[in-house]
């Protein structure tokens, strides 16, 4: 059992609005990103909300995603990382967590991270474009525990990350669509410029 958390409860303060429900194309961001989640061969897809949860439902529902509300989204990434967490199923054998804000990312590159950790069973295995990390990111059940008590305070999952950077695996997914996501207008460019939409 794999599962997927998608993140996607924040403000979007430096966007100016809720960039989920900004449309690239014909679809929003939130409808993109649940759609390759979904067609990933992970086994379950989890979508935490907060800011605005049922305009962001309501474009994703019926498409098979569980739901989970994070009461503490205004206090950061971190909290909605540990509301997924604590909803996953029992047996799952690892996680990979995932902004909501990967607008271009695609099936194909989430494969290739959950391909790569059924091979190897490596604790922590990231997507990356010729060496650079990206998303998502995938962790092995092992790291469950240490993962539940993160918070904002001592720079969240970043911490987990840089204290396993030796047992990284960064699995190289022929694609920069793992390296873009939409934090600010300016990073609209970065989409307009992909055949993808």
């Amino acid at each position: 059992m794999i599962s997927l958390i998608v993140l996607a409860a924040g403000k979007s303060t430096r966007f100016g609005e809720n960039k989920l429900l900004y449309k690239l194309g014909d679809r929003t961001v939130i409808e993109r990103v649940v759609e390759s989640a979904l067609g990933s061969q992970a086994d379950e897809v989890f979508l935490v909300l907060g800011y605005e949860a049922e305009r962001l439902k309501r474009k994703v529902s019926g498409t098979g995603c569980r739901f989970i509300y994070n009461r503490n989204f205004e206090e950061g990434q971190s909290s909605s990382i540990k509301t997924g967490l604590a909803s996953v199923a029992r047996n799952s054998k690892a996680v990979l967590i995932m902004p909501g804000d990967i607008a271009s990312i695609s099936s194909q590159s989430i494969d290739k991270v959950i391909e790569e950790y059924r091979r190897t069973r490596d604790p922590i295995l990231v997507a990356a474009h010729r060496g650079k990390l990206g998303h998502p990111i995938l962790f092995d059940k092992s790291l469950f525990h240490e993962i539940a008590q993160i918070n904002e305070e001592t720079q969240g999952l970043k911490a987990i990350v840089k204290k396993y950077r030796t047992q990284i695996n960064k699995v190289e997914v022929g694609s920069k669509e793992v390296l873009l996501d939409l934090d600010a207008r300016d990073d609209l460019d970065k989409f307009s410029r992909s055949s993808t939409f």
